[in-house]
């Protein structure tokens, strides 16, 4: 029943083609912007975590482990979301010092390429 839903879930995620989720994905970073400068909410920054993971991750998956069980796919694209972030922020930290601005800059780079991968495997689909 689980599988199912996040199925579904990871279904409405990954065929959105107008850009929906990206945008939302986007709106958590400014959400993540100003927990950090203003608000400083643990539970604004959790649920913005966690939706931000689940759509980014979902993207991932979506791109590098299509064929995998539902449950392995969400777990395997939160593991190589944390793997991205961790590498885009170690490039920011190794140029400049990583404060609330180039923090917030790091999510809007994962954010984009997982949802530029995720686009060019839509592509890839179709043109098969």
């Amino acid at each position: 029943m689980v599988s199912l839903k996040l199925h579904v879930l990871e279904k409405l995620i990954t065929e959105d083609t107008k850009l929906r989720f990206t945008l939302i994905s986007c709106f958590l970073i400014f959400v993540f912007y100003m927990n950090l400068s203003l608000i400083h909410s643990f539970t604004v920054g959790l649920f913005s975590f966690i939706l931000y993971f689940l759509i980014n991750g979902t993207f991932l998956a979506h791109v590098f482990f299509e064929n995998e069980p539902a449950f392995f796919r969400l777990a395997f694209g939160a593991l190589l979301l944390i793997m991205l972030l961790g590498f885009v922020g170690w490039l920011i930290m190794i140029i400049h010092n990583l404060d609330a601005v180039l923090f917030s800059m790091a999510l809007l780079v994962t954010a984009s390429i997982s949802s530029l991968l995720n686009r060019r495997m839509k592509h890839r689909n179709v043109t098969r």
